[in-house]
């Protein structure tokens, strides 16, 4: 009796949607981990924290025990003056330190990138070198150098017959400290940007007869539109983070209060006062406006045209 020899199976074909996607998950799967770990989960547990609140049972001689307070921790934030005046410092703060920063950074960085600049590696690395030092360690710094009696900047001033005081008002104090530490950061990313602009293109704009300030503003600007952006949207969010500067000069200028930004004030009821429920949804809150705030720059320094396409469709 003779048997058919089976026939061997083909090798089942790899599925496509397998290939497709497994390999961009394996590169995500690190970034996920780490974005889930040290943000998603933080966030989750700072929105639970901000539902409830500490009480004492016993007359205030026992212990204390987590009480549900549902959206009472965001009322009594939204209801504290001293919250509600952090956010206008941060406004004033922004309108002083946003626009003196991007124009400063952006007048250097074209400076670097025209070709009567010389040793440029020099200055971009002069030019870092505030943001390389610890926001502490120049924070303190920069209280040296404000503290009448030990500055030397205050004393040659005084020699000269004027008496100045920085810390009288704090913000453009400490607008200074900002500007100090993160210009030049923002002129490499600039510098980067330049750099990238096709060298066809700025010839073109030579042999047509564009000086260097109009090729400035109507070549290069133009062209580095996105890193425009990328570092608007990045200030914005990183000045209502503002923390260091105004706590070290907490104490020292009189207009700075433990509240005088949120961060401080969420510090304040965290570390200070214990009440951590509040800390919480400060915290919450504020994430809440770093988020719109996002949002509405992005919408804003995007380009006309692909809004127009958004608004076709």
């Amino acid at each position: 009796m003779t048997t058919r020899p089976t026939p061997a199976k083909a090798p089942r074909a790899a599925s496509p949607r397998r290939g497709r996607y497994g390999a961009p998950a394996l590169l995500l799967a690190p970034f996920l981990l780490l974005f889930t770990a040290c943000t998603l989960i933080p966030v989750g547990y700072a929105v639970y924290l901000s539902l409830y609140t500490e009480q004492r049972s016993g007359l205030g001689f026992g212990g204390t025990e987590s009480v549900f307070t549902g959206l009472g921790n965001y009322g009594r934030a939204l209801e504290d003056e001293a919250f509600r005046d952090g956010f206008v410092n941060i406004a004033l703060y922004c309108l002083m330190y946003i626009p003196v920063m991007i124009g400063l950074a952006l007048a250097l960085s074209l400076i670097l990138d025209s070709a009567l600049a010389r040793a440029k590696r020099f200055f971009q690395l002069a030019l870092f070198i505030p943001h390389a030092v610890p926001g502490i360690i120049a924070a303190l710094i920069w209280m040296y150098l404000y503290t009448p009696g030990i500055s030397p900047v205050l004393d040659a001033l005084e020699a000269f017959g004027t008496q100045p005081d920085p810390l009288g008002n704090p913000l453009p104090a400490v607008v200074n400290m900002a500007l100090w530490q993160w210009t030049g950061y923002n002129v490499v990313i600039f510098y980067a940007a330049l750099q990238a602009i096709p060298r066809e293109v700025l010839e073109a704009s030579v042999v047509d007869g564009a000086g260097a300030l109009r090729t400035a503003f109507s070549i290069k600007i133009p062209l580095i539109r996105a890193s425009l952006a990328m570092v608007g949207l990045f200030t914005v969010i990183g000045s209502l983070q503002l923390f260091t500067e105004p706590m070290i000069l907490h104490g020292t200028a009189p207009g700075v209060t433990s509240t005088w930004t949120p961060n401080m004030y969420a510090y304040t009821a965290a570390f200070e006062r214990s009440d951590y429920g509040l800390a919480a949804a400060s915290s919450v809150l504020l994430a809440a406006v770093a988020a719109v705030l996002s949002f509405v720059v992005t919408r804003l320094t995007r380009p006309r045209s692909e809004r127009r396409k958004e608004t076709a469709a």
